[in-house]
């Protein structure tokens, strides 16, 4: 059985920024017999030939040497220089890989070839490959499916203008401030830092929840109230939703209530509203959030103001209201007068 041990090194060293880098490997192999005795000072017989893809796939180039061992058996050739058999080792596409070095070898001098082995190319020949690079006209197509999946891929020359300027680039969204190197948040809806119990946006929050969009969202009720009339008896206003005050709100026309709640700008905002009598449910059971911000100013609970209206309409004669000693809804005479909290969505 005969051996051949061999290996590869790349001849290419720096030889300048503009030079062309050599078409041309260095490879070694050390040759043994059958008897496994090393074959030294004889001419043997070579084949080369460089694989692409697997080590049966398809033959990009091939050539033949006819080199002397020396005294240890080692053998020498440069891949690029021999007999060439196929291909043209110069246009080889070193970063279409992988490669494979495919020697065949005849201890006798000829071509009658009985070493065979295959091995891959573990890293390709620097310079070889760089030699691809070594001019570049019109526009470049960028193929790499992992970079055109990146960020990356939509960096463009004035994003880099941008970055080498980054002076004063930021500009102000919803609810932001910005002043010199401070970023200020000014106001909710994109937050998720409020509190049950919060004295902000115009008021106090009592209640929260997270919207679908990944931020808190809730509702605030004001720090004044007022007291009087739901609206004249008899008048219907088809302000029915015992869930959406907003909704009722702007059915009742001609309601002292609703006057009132539309002229408020506590905080600076002007989408206050009569609460619905399910918000106002909610605002009396969060009760206690509401009443140790507001302290003094916290809600009546005995006195005959207690109820406080709600924008639901029971009939062309009443109205719901949620007394705020039981958390009871009821409906009442629109005449009478009873307390009023508006109440604001964030």
């Amino acid at each position: 059985m005969k051996k051949l041990i061999f290996t590869l090194s790349v001849f290419v060293l720096s030889i300048g920024a503009f030079a062309q880098a050599p078409q041309k490997m260095s490879y070694q192999a050390v040759v043994r017999n059958s008897s496994d005795a090393l074959v030294i000072n004889q001419s043997v017989g070579m084949q080369i030939s460089i694989l692409q893809g697997t080590t049966s796939g398809t033959e990009v180039y091939k050539e033949r040497h006819f080199p002397n061992t020396n005294t240890n058996g080692l053998v020498s050739v440069e891949i690029g220089t021999g007999v060439v058999v196929s291909g043209d080792f110069s246009t080889i596409d070193w970063a279409n890989g992988p490669f494979f070095i495919k020697t065949e070898t005849d201890i006798n001098g000829g071509s009658n070839y009985t070493i065979t082995g295959t091995s891959q190319f573990l890293s390709v020949p620097y310079a070889l490959h760089a030699k691809t690079a070594d001019s570049v006209t019109g526009t470049i197509t960028e193929t790499d499916p992992i970079f055109s999946a990146s960020v990356a891929s939509g960096i463009t020359g004035t994003d880099t203008t941008n970055w080498n300027n980054k002076q004063d680039q930021l500009v102000a969204g919803s609810n932001i401030t910005i002043v010199g190197n401070t970023i200020s948040a000014t106001g909710g809806g994109s937050s998720n830092d409020f509190y049950l119990g919060q004295d902000t946006l115009g008021g106090i929050v009592f209640y929260i929840y997270m919207g679908s969009d990944g931020n808190q969202h809730g509702l605030i009720v004001s720090k004044n109230e007022s007291e009087g009339g739901w609206q004249s008896n008899g008048t219907a206003t088809n302000a029915t939703r015992c869930w959406d005050g907003v909704y009722n709100t702007g059915l009742m026309t001609g309601s002292p209530l609703a006057t009132y709640v539309n002229l408020l700008t506590d905080g600076g905002f002007t989408d206050w509203y009569l609460p619905s009598i399910d918000e106002l449910s909610i605002l009396w059971r969060n009760r206690f959030h509401v009443n140790n911000a507001l302290n003094a100013g916290g809600f009546k609970l005995l006195s005959k103001a207690a109820p406080y209206w709600s924008s639901t309409e029971f009939s062309a004669i009443s109205a719901f209201y949620c007394g705020f000693s039981n958390g009871l809804p009821a409906n009442y005479s629109k005449a009478n007068a009873c307390s009023v909290r508006a109440i604001r969505a964030f």
